[in-house]
């Protein structure tokens, strides 16, 4: 069988994906629309001046003409399958579907944050870890998927009670005040923030405050549960319109870490147990020291088997098990 994965890689997730595929004997491949770049500095500034003046962003369709050159190359395909699909226009989804007979797509985000409604139609199959968006669109439900090997602490490497790493956004209040009420247990707390230099500008306190950690430079995806396994507790501030789980509830469940998280929809899976999850209230009213206090609880083997990435690959490509 030949499968072929097209997406848009920026953290380095989806290879996962193809090398669990790989494991199971398919050929399969992973076209990363992501890690094009210009060929040179006259390519990035020819860029600049076409999005200035023509309203036309030639890196993006530089990186869609890429998969079909790629495609050509690979050959008829199985099972194509897409995540975000609306990074890709139209025009390119059809001739895309040329090259597979059976074309899926895999939605990162709520059709809030990104609509879909412009190609949505070209694919036999839709998969969403969306609650709103399954509801209203009748798509297929999965989750994201738990890719790390299961590990279990090691109190010799914990270094803060809590542990944060994410993009620089309007999430910053929101971390100012949890760092507060963290300082007021008296327990430590690390909050890694990865943003252009513009931050300085907006901050809600002293630059220098010694919970925080800023950076510009992107955090390498193999380096992510190093950070994590520093941590009893790992935080998760999930953005605007999401009500799908992000990769750290499962990042979280692989390294045995408990979780807070504003992500209310996590109460309504099987391996939620308000032990290990704390769903914090808008007012963090509910952010209390004794959370901290008591140890991870081990979740069920066949629960915690659903959320791999495995039984992910075997649902989405309608894989035997």
């Amino acid at each position: 069988m030949k499968i072929c994965l097209i997406s848009f890689d920026f953290w380095n997730y989806d290879q996962h994906i193809v090398e669990t595929l790989r494991k199971k004997g398919i050929e399969a491949h992973h076209i990363n629309i992501g890690a094009y770049k210009h060929r040179n500095s006259g390519a990035r500034v020819k860029n600049a001046m076409s999005k200035i003046f023509l309203k036309k962003n030639l890196k993006n369709i530089n990186r869609q003409e890429l998969i079909l050159e790629k495609l050509k190359k690979l050959g008829k395909q199985d099972k194509i399958l897409v995540i975000n699909p609306e990074a890709i226009g139209r025009k390119y989804h059809l001739e895309i579907r040329k090259f597979t007979d059976e074309y899926i797509a895999y939605l990162y985000d709520s059709t809030l944050r990104n609509p879909v409604d412009k190609v949505i139609d070209l694919f036999d199959s839709v998969f969403s870890f969306d609650k709103k968006d399954i509801e209203k669109y009748g798509f297929k439900e999965t989750s994201n998927y738990n890719y790390l090997a299961q590990k279990h602490p090691d109190p010799q490497h914990i270094k803060y009670d809590l542990f944060y790493l994410g993009s620089y956004d309007e999430r910053i209040n929101l971390l100012y005040d949890i760092s507060k009420k963290m300082d007021a247990f008296g327990l430590k707390s690390r909050f890694v923030i990865v943003g252009k230099k513009t931050w300085k500008k907006n901050l809600p306190f002293n630059e220098e405050n010694s919970n925080f950690v800023f950076t510009s430079k992107r955090i390498p995806h193999s380096e992510i549960p190093k950070y994590y396994e520093t941590s009893k507790v790992i935080l998760d501030l999930v953005r605007e319109h999401q009500s799908g789980l992000s990769f750290r509830i499962f990042e979280a469940m692989a390294l045995n870490r408990k979780i807070i998280t504003a992500n209310q929809y996590v109460k309504h899976y099987d391996f939620y147990n308000p032990n290990n999850i704390l769903v914090l209230n808008e007012d963090l009213s509910n952010l209390e020291k004794t959370f901290f206090e008591t140890d991870y609880e081990t979740i069920p083997e066949e629960i915690y088997r659903k959320y791999t990435l495995e039984n992910w690959v075997n649902t989405v490509f309608r894989l035997s098990l």
